[in-house]
């Protein structure tokens, strides 16, 4: 086997392709590669082969009521769209009757805010929440200020320490 594609087989584009983590340039080379030369096809059939082996063993299997959930919801879904109007212009006589059939499956939602609601108690929390954190900044602003302090007198206080011993 050549070095060049020994060396691009070894480098990780392969498992960047299969994985889909390559980049569009990369692709384009894999693919070319691909054509040229059959040691890559070849690495890449290994590579897809061993990952989906490396999938199965990894796999768990669903619940086994999952399938009957799938289906009776893919049962539901074609149940509600019987109902649905086949055409346009029927959607406004469908709505007319829709109002006048209380157990049709639908749900009426109204409501035209694009804003949330929330409890009032909620409003006073936040309040509070915001209101401490700006106590806490100023606490620590003021902490911080008072340590830079007193770090500074213990400077000063170094340096006339040492003025007074080598005056003596």
């Amino acid at each position: 086997m050549d070095k060049r594609i020994h060396d691009f087989i070894e480098s990780g584009i392969l498992e960047a392709f299969v994985t889909g983590a390559a980049s569009a340039n990369e692709e384009l080379e894999v693919l070319q590669m691909k054509k040229q030369f059959p040691e890559v096809e070849q690495a890449l059939n290994e590579l897809e082969i061993d990952m989906e082996h490396i999938a199965m063993r990894m796999a768990s299997p669903p619940p086994p009521q999952m399938w009957d959930r799938i289906e009776s919801e893919i049962n539901g879904l074609t149940v509600t769209s019987k109902h649905l109007p086949q055409h346009p212009g029927d959607a406004s006589q469908y709505s007319s009757q829709q109002n006048h059939k209380p157990d049709s499956g639908f749900i009426e939602v109204e409501g035209s805010s694009t804003h949330m609601r929330i409890h009032k108690i909620w409003r006073w929390v936040f309040a509070a929440v915001f209101v401490l954190g700006k106590i806490f900044l100023g606490f620590a602003i003021y902490y911080y200020l008072e340590n830079r302090q007193s770090k500074e007198n213990i400077q000063e206080l170094k340096l006339e320490i040492r003025h007074l011993k080598s005056n003596r």
